[in-house]
This record gives structure tokens, C-alpha cells and sequence, in this order.
């Protein structure tokens, strides 16, 4: 993981695209029609409320100009349509407006605009009537989208109808779910083709299963069975249009075969699969173990071999990566995953893979879907006033855009003198 006095340098072709994003509910603040909303001040689950979050919905203006002199080219970002749509049937013009406003100010900023329509967030009135673990509700995403997309199609340059269908358990019941989210991605991906020529995905979370006991049989069956419920299906379902998931019945859905013009991944670490845990899950490795924020976190470790290890299984299309970044208190942690990600690409596509663009998850330090301590942010964000500081890995990333890669200068004023790490001690959680 420390590996970089070695490193060569990472120099990606000239038409790649660095930039970073955040999601609505996350980063504009007081979304007090959606679903979450209600779960925040409902679930115990949720022990902090978004509330103002980052206050984007306010400081939008303010922030794409910071997005501008950090240098980025594409934003990815969400609309959110508990506020387009707030009671059915009923639209808020005024929020709409604020949207065009602010897809028209990046686009005049220079920076390209990656469009999520759906980012786990949804209005609670669609949420009371069952959501998407009702097939027979995709109808009002479908209308949503023939109400939305007309309107600001001329500013996006690429779309993501959903985020992350696969990412939602590995249950029966959480399988029924992913199945209708796969069926809206696929009705979505045609209704958006009908106004746009812009590529349209869906992002996909890509995990990569190591078995704890790589030697184990059990261990080997339960990452192969995780793989094909969190990997395999989608790349399945979208190259033949049928949905195969463990426990349920294959269906078979022609709308969806190659409903996808780019393959667009998220990805962060790696899991580890067990043969002797009821959901097949266990901890990772404590030797590799490295805790970046002061509380539990899934970021415990780097593991940039994925990339190499996984993206080519996506070369009929181009690729972009719609997520990657590290929780860390210690910035310098974030500069070292950078590089180690990136080095980890270029191999990536010296294997054949079609890499397009790349999107540092995130921005800013936002809300995470129940509290703010994880870290994920190039830019800093006072949770008082609000203000913005961009951390050193924001000027770290802005000369890689600029380089359009790691040269070997950046290498040596940024990664040789990395020490004194800033880390945490927390109990494992022990597995089987």
C-alpha cells in the first residue's frame, strides 16, 4: 500500500476526463420530501439527520466557481425528484428552475455534467406507495423522466438512470428489489433515449469477493455466489436481458438486453466471503487494517488490485469510474489512494480496457446516509458555517488534471515525503 519511491509514472491519453461529485440528498440540504427525510427522524438507524447537509441548494453558485479553479471537467451530480415532484402529480417550477440554473452555470464553467436521475433518494409519497419494491411503480420514474429529461437534456453529457441496483443486500427479498430496479434502468434507458443522444448507464458498485480462506471450498462457493449476486447479474442481465439471482426465477426482459451505452463503476474496497456466516460475509484481514476515521468504517484497507483484477470483464464498452475515494481524517491518506488507484487503471487499460473518465468520490465531506463522520470530501466543509476549504489532495488532483496524469515531478513533491500517518485503534468485529 506504501509502495511509491517505485512508482512510474501514470500518464493517462489526452481526452481523458478527471472531475468528482455528490448526490443530492447528501450535499443540498434540507430535502424534506423524500424518503430519507422520513427515515432520518423515524429509524434509529439513522442517529444524525442530513439536515442542511452542505447547504449546496443554497451555495451552488459559489461552489461551481470552486469546482472551476480546482480544475475539474466533469461533476457528477443528482437530481433529486422529491423536489421536482413533491406531492404527486404536483411539480415545483421553482426548484426546476434552480436546477437549470445550475447544470447551465457548469456547462458555462467548462465542466461536463454526468446527470444521476435516481441516487437512492426518491419522494416519500412514491416510497408510501410501495417504491420500487413494487414493479408496478416503475410507472411514476418512467413519468418522472418524460417530465424531467426534456427540460435539461441539452445540458448533460451523460446519464446514469440509477445508482448502484446491486447494491441493497444479498437476501431473497433484497433480490426482488434488485430485479425491479434492473427492470426501471432498462424502461429508463429507452425513455431517456427518446429525447437525448447523450450515453446513458447505470452506475454499477463494484465489489471484488476475496475468500477469507483462499484454499477453503466453502470460502472459494461463497465469493463466487456473492460475485454473481453483486457482479455478474448486471453484467448478465444487460448482455442478454435475463435476470438470474439466487432463490428466485430467471425472468427474461427484452427491453433490458444492451440497455447500456457505457459501463459506469463505483468502487472502493474489497469484502470478504466465508462459508461459515449466515450472510457469507466476514471481517477483513486485521493485519491490513488501517483505520483512517475516528469511528467504524468499511474503509479499512487500499485494494487497487480490482481495477486490474475486475474492469477488464467490462471491455465490449467503454468504462468510466463514477466512484472511487477513501474516508480518511488524514488527508494524505486520500493523495496516497489516489495514486495507487490511478497507477492501478493505467493497467487496467493496458489490458484492453476502454477507460474513458474518472470521478473522485466526493467532493466535499458530506452527509453519508446517517452520520458525518466519514470523510470522503476534497474539499472540507465547516459544519457550522459551512465554508469550504479545499484540502491538500484537491491541489494533489488538480495538478494530476493538469499533467492528465502522475508525472514523475508530482511523484516526488507529493508521495515521497508522506510519514506520520494519523490512524485509530477499534475492536474487530470477529467473523468465522
Amino acid at each position: 500500500m506504501f509502495t511509491t519511491r517505485l512508482m512510474k509514472e501514470v500518464i493517462f491519453p489526452e481526452d481523458f476526463i478527471f472531475g468528482a461529485g455528490g448526490a443530492g440528498h447528501q450535499i443540498e440540504g434540507n430535502n424534506i420530501h423524500s424518503q430519507f427525510h422520513e427515515w432520518e427522524t423515524t429509524r434509529d438507524c439513522f442517529p444524525v439527520r442530513a439536515g442542511k447537509a452542505c447547504n449546496c441548494w443554497e451555495m451552488y453558485q459559489e461552489d461551481i466557481e470552486l469546482f472551476k479553479r480546482l480544475g475539474w471537467q466533469i461533476y457528477r451530480m443528482s437530481i433529486e425528484w422529491s423536489r421536482i415532484e413533491p406531492e404527486q402529480g404536483v411539480y415545483d417550477f421553482s426548484a426546476l428552475k434552480r436546477y437549470l440554473d445550475m447544470l447551465e452555470r457548469l456547462n458555462n464553467a467548462g465542466i461536463k455534467v454526468s446527470l444521476t436521475c435516481h441516487h437512492w433518494s426518491h419522494p416519500l409519497w412514491f416510497e408510501k406507495l410501495g417504491g420500487f419494491g413494487k414493479r408496478e411503480n416503475i410507472k411514476y420514474f418512467l413519468r418522472h423522466l418524460d417530465f424531467l429529461v426534456p427540460k435539461i437534456k441539452d445540458y448533460v453529457f451523460q446519464w446514469n438512470v440509477l445508482n448502484e441496483i446491486t447494491n441493497h443486500g444479498t437476501n431473497p427479498k433484497s433480490f426482488d428489489l434488485m430485479k425491479n430496479l434492473t427492470v426501471a434502468h432498462a424502461l429508463g434507458y429507452h425513455t431517456i433515449q427518446k429525447y437525448s443522444n447523450a450515453p446513458v448507464s447505470t452506475t454499477h458498485a463494484l465489489v471484488h469477493w476475496q475468500p477469507y480462506r483462499s484454499y477453503d471450498e466453502f470460502d472459494r462457493i461463497a465469493a463466487k455466489t456473492l460475485d454473481w449476486a453483486t457482479n455478474g447479474y448486471f453484467i448478465h442481465a444487460i448482455e442478454t436481458g435475463e435476470l438470474v439471482l439466487p432463490y428466485t426465477e430467471a425472468e427474461f426482459v427484452p427491453e433490458l438486453k444492451g440497455a447500456l451505452d457505457y459501463w459506469a463503476i463505483n468502487y472502493y474496497t474489497r469484502h470478504m466471503a466465508s462459508g461459515r456466516t449466515e450472510n457469507l460475509t466476514t471481517h477483513r484481514f486485521e493485519f491490513d487494517r488501517v483505520s483512517m476515521v475516528n469511528g467504524d468504517s468499511y474503509h479499512e484497507e487500499f485494494y487497487p488490485d480490482a481495477f486490474v483484477q475486475h474492469l477488464p470483464r467490462f471491455k465490449n464498452k467503454p468504462v468510466w469510474i463514477c466512484e472511487n475515494g477513501v474516508s480518511a481524517d488524514d488527508d494524505r491518506f486520500r493523495i496516497l489512494y489516489l495514486a495507487r488507484h490511478f497507477a492501478a487503471l493505467k493497467e487496467a487499460m493496458e489490458l484492453g480496457v476502454d477507460l474513458r473518465g474518472y470521478i473522485h468520490w466526493s467532493a466535499m465531506d458530506n452527509y453519508e446516509w446517517g452520520n458525518y463522520f466519514p470523510r470522503f470530501g476534497l474539499i472540507e466543509v465547516d459544519r457550522e458555517t459551512f465554508e469550504r476549504r479545499p484540502k491538500p489532495s484537491s491541489s494533489f488532483y488538480k495538478e494530476i488534471i493538469e499533467a492528465h496524469g502522475i508525472t514523475d515531478a508530482i511523484r516526488k513533491k507529493w508521495l515521497e515525503p508522506l510519514c506520520d500517518w494519523q490512524t485509530y485503534n477499534f475492536p474487530i468485529k470477529k467473523g468465522s
